[in-house]
């Protein structure tokens, strides 16, 4: 079959593989129909996220059809289509139970690997370095997807794949970062990064009850975007955010913020970008913490921080002493996509939500590696791409 394949820093190609087989018994082999590239996987393109190997393939947000299932898979049969969860959870174990499913004990076979780095490891995930199992992604015809039962969602006749296929990550990413901002009547919500997780975050906080959203971007196609689900915008580029903020809520800031930007921060300008980007490259720091900086900057007295953006290693000059002594609460975590998708599922079938808004590009997979430059330069105002194999 043909997949896109990781080869180094900025280098992917399309490239001809064996076909996955069932290993286990739960397995189920999904014959891709669409596929999408990710923010977080611009970390793997950009070199930023340690035990890729060369040959990788990429890609965690999929669907398709079934083709082939092991023999203890009950509730999956050849020929349903599905959408398939990043994480892989086996539905068993402690944290699958507590419907945690992103910090699965039993899917990463590596769990050593994370637990030197972590402390303790996540669930495995597709197409996302050794780190997390090492497992084959679906950025590719066909795809193995473990624990099936768990990890795939089955679709409804007529629901198009664009609708369907961001519950496999970025619908329910967004969702939890708007969730765990426990919103109330009133409040006033602000979304660091417009991409495509905080484009749902933007609308998921609206679905949720919020007043106002404030989304803060540099990309003038981004902010038109999440001026079109009725959030204010501040383009970072050209004022001050905190002193935007505090204009905006009368002086006492927003309820809450919501980082999905993660690990790859830019800023407009400053010492403080300066230095992160010179401790990045001499390998000192892992992380450009700059949005999170500012959204605990930012946020009101007892406010929550919500991080979704995906950070993989460790940050400097985290401002502990603004964080503990106005009362913040930050919560985070990778999303339990598995949890979510099921009610998400039912808002798309009611049409609150089109996810398929989000979508900017469409290419053929052979077209994988022009989709992630054009993604990495945002060029043709690109927002979203989906990959059809």
């Amino acid at each position: 079959m043909r997949a896109n394949c990781w080869y180094g820093k900025r280098d992917v190609r399309v490239e001809h593989v064996p076909d996955p087989k069932i290993l286990n018994r739960r397995d189920a082999i999904v014959k891709v129909s669409s596929t999408a590239i990710c923010g977080s996987d611009l970390h793997l393109y950009n070199g930023y996220i340690p035990t890729m190997e060369k040959g990788d393939i990429l890609g965690h947000e999929f669907m398709g059809e079934i083709v082939e299932t092991g023999p203890d898979l009950k509730n999956r049969h050849v020929g349903d289509r599905v959408v398939v969860a990043f994480p892989i959870a086996c539905g068993n174990c402690f944290f699958c139970k507590k419907e945690l499913f992103s910090l699965c004990e039993n899917s990463n076979p590596n769990a050593w690997m994370a637990e030197k780095l972590f402390g303790h490891s996540p669930a495995g995930i597709y197409g996302y370095s050794h780190l997390t199992g090492g497992y084959a992604g679906g950025q590719a015809e066909y795809a193995r997807v473990p624990f099936a039962d768990i990890g795939t969602l089955k679709v409804p006749n007529g629901m198009s794949d664009e609708q369907a296929l961001f519950l496999s990550d970025i619908f329910p990413t967004g969702y939890m970062g708007a969730e765990m901002c426990d919103i109330k009547p009133g409040d006033t919500i602000a979304v660091w990064g417009c991409g495509p997780v905080g484009q749902f975050s933007i609308r998921s906080a609206f679905l949720l009850g919020a007043e106002r959203v404030v989304a803060i971007d540099r990309f003038p196609e981004r902010l038109k975007m999440a001026s079109a689900s009725r959030a204010e915008t501040i383009n970072y580029q050209e004022t001050s955010v905190l002193d935007a903020l505090m204009e905006m809520t009368g002086g006492r800031r927003p309820d809450s913020c919501i980082d999905a930007v993660g690990l790859e921060a830019h800023g407009g300008h400053g010492l403080i970008y300066a230095y992160d980007r010179v401790k990045q490259a001499i390998t000192s720091e892992s992380d450009r913490p700059i949005a999170l900086r500012e959204a605990i900057m930012a946020c009101r007295n007892a406010g929550t921080v919500s991080v979704i953006g995906v950070y993989g290693g460790f940050i400097d000059k985290f401002p502990m002493g603004s964080f503990m002594n106005r009362s913040l609460t930050m919560k985070t975590g990778q999303c339990h996509v598995q949890h979510y998708w099921k009610s998400l599922l039912e808002r798309i079938e009611r049409g609150e939500i089109d996810p398929s808004f989000v979508v900017t590009h469409r290419m053929q997979l052979g077209e994988a590696p022009r989709g992630y430059d054009t993604f990495l330069k945002k060029d043709d105002e690109c927002i979203k791409v989906v990959l059809k194999p």
